[in-house]
């Protein structure tokens, strides 16, 4: 047993010394257009995934991101507009881009202190969290108006079960997560939590069980969805750890979850709930979006003005993608046909679009004060599990 653990822990060692030697590597790998690249092959035999009661089936039990592919748009949302929406958290504005275009077409009037625009579970509405507003305000993503505001108190983030059935609310100040119906936001069941700022959260592959961050008290949590309790928490090995946007691997066997002080990102077994091996980044690690062939994730350096690209496959960085001029890359999201990473630019009033293909900034769009949780809509895929565009 002994023998056992020594072996574990050199590899383990072995696998942070390699990670942290990695370069970017943009001399070594030739770049491709994400969305013209072919997808992994899935295997021929597929075990059935026992998901969540309720949710629909998995597609694919190797690759969590299966029904992302570039421009698979589900037929609810085939023939929204493409648009970018960017919460202007001090302006209590959202700014609406034709990514076309790259101009701002409209800027909508919302709550106080608007954090993310969140997609629903249906594809249907898109919710803005107006967190100190203490209300929801929801888009028409068809029409782009705006409707009739409602009551919801410390919606920091949003997010919903596999299943549809309910909205989880990331009371942040509150220190809860608060069941809801997924529809009409009444309130189902309300979740004490003993750490501080709990904001983003990513679901397992059977969406049995989802990890969620808490930022001021550098913890994670591991929730059971249907019990709707907190099963697992546990502090980060990093003292003034503040982590942010939580993701899942494409194989669904680890969870990532960036770290702005500790200037990486966490590799964590979900199932185990361990303790998380460390990538070091970038300064400011913040936002982690997948790449619509399910190859890469581009973490965002908000502290450095960088990106960072992680190959699944490799187990590695192997490109780094500077701003510039600088800037303050937050959150965002990927433009449908995989070729456009969106982000808004959180301490300069603007929002970033980089070619995927090759990091060149192709636009800087000025927009309200604060911008933060931007939603590119629409998206492929079947249904949303929140955030500013988590589909499967």
């Amino acid at each position: 047993m002994q023998r056992t653990r020594i072996a574990h822990a050199l590899l383990a060692s072995a696998v942070l010394v390699s990670l942290a030697a990695c370069t970017s590597g943009a001399d070594q790998h030739k770049d491709e257009a994400l969305g013209s690249k072919a997808a992994v092959a899935p295997a021929q035999k597929k075990a059935a995934v026992q998901g969540l009661p309720g949710m629909p089936p998995v597609l694919d039990p190797k690759d969590v991101y299966a029904a992302d592919r570039p421009n698979r748009l589900s037929p609810v949302v085939k023939d929204f507009p493409s648009r970018v929406y960017v919460p202007n958290t001090n302006s209590n504005t959202v700014t609406v881009i034709d990514p076309a275009t790259y101009r701002v077409i409209e800027t909508i009037p919302v709550g106080t202190q608007p954090q993310h625009v969140v997609p629903s579970w249906d594809l249907k509405t898109l919710w803005v969290n107006n967190d100190r507003g203490n209300s929801l305000t929801p888009i028409d993503p068809k029409t782009g108006k705006a409707g009739k505001t409602v009551d919801v108190h410390d919606p920091y983030n949003l997010y919903f079960t596999p299943n549809g059935k309910y909205a989880i609310v990331m009371a942040s100040l509150d220190r809860e997560l608060v069941f809801r119906d997924a529809h009409t936001m009444k309130r189902v069941k309300t979740v004490p939590v003993s750490c501080y700022g709990v904001n983003h959260a990513d679901f397992s592959l059977d969406g049995r069980y989802f990890i969620v961050s808490c930022e001021f008290s550098g913890e994670l949590l591991k929730v059971d969805t249907e019990r709707m309790r907190v099963i697992g928490q546990q502090k980060l090995p990093f003292h003034g750890s503040m982590p942010q946007d939580v993701k899942i691997s494409p194989d669904g066997k680890r969870f990532y979850i960036a770290d702005m002080m500790a200037d990486g990102v966490w590799i964590l077994d979900g199932d185990k709930f361990t303790q998380p091996s460390f990538l070091p980044t970038g300064k400011g690690a913040h936002g982690l979006y997948i790449s619509r062939d399910s190859r890469e994730m581009y973490i965002s350096n908000r502290g450095e003005g960088s990106i960072s690209v992680f190959d699944f496959a490799q187990n590695k960085l192997t490109k780094k993608w500077h701003l510039p001029g600088g800037g303050s890359p937050d959150m965002g999201g990927v433009s449908a046909d995989g070729k456009v990473l969106w982000l808004s630019g959180r301490y300069n009033a603007e929002v970033y679009a980089i070619d995927t293909a090759s990091g060149r900034e192709l636009a800087r769009i000025k927009v309200g004060s604060g911008p933060h949780g931007l939603a590119v809509y629409p998206q492929p895929g079947r249904y949303s599990l929140g955030h500013t565009g988590i589909f499967r």
